[in-house]
């Protein structure tokens, strides 16, 4: 599948998710909003799942990358890490000047 946009990030980025609150739907759970993780993989090019949810005739096409984050940085405990396939424009990149003003 070819995508609307080229490809912005790779494995071993940080990225932060956006801290949005959209009126329809997202796939970008509430708990991962405005939260700091890493690029595991990018695992292709799909249809936006907000798009195809609100029925637009032609959907956005993006990269969707597998981002881990630790489970503290979610929910303030745990040990593990949660991974999450999420679409590219839910992404922006974390410069290292951004983690440690943080």
């Amino acid at each position: 599948m070819t995508t609307d946009r080229p490809t912005a990030f790779s494995p071993g980025d940080r990225v932060r998710t956006r801290a949005v609150d959209p009126a329809g739907h997202t796939r970008l759970p509430q708990y991962a909003r405005g939260r700091t993780g890493r690029i595991v993989a990018v695992t292709g090019s799909w249809p936006l799942a907000d798009d195809v949810a609100g029925h637009r005739p032609a959907p956005r096409v993006e990269p969707v990358y597998t981002v881990a984050f630790a489970a503290h940085d979610l929910w303030g405990e745990g040990t593990h890490e949660v991974t999450l396939d999420l679409w590219q424009s839910y992404l922006e990149l974390v410069v290292p000047a951004e983690e440690t003003a943080t």
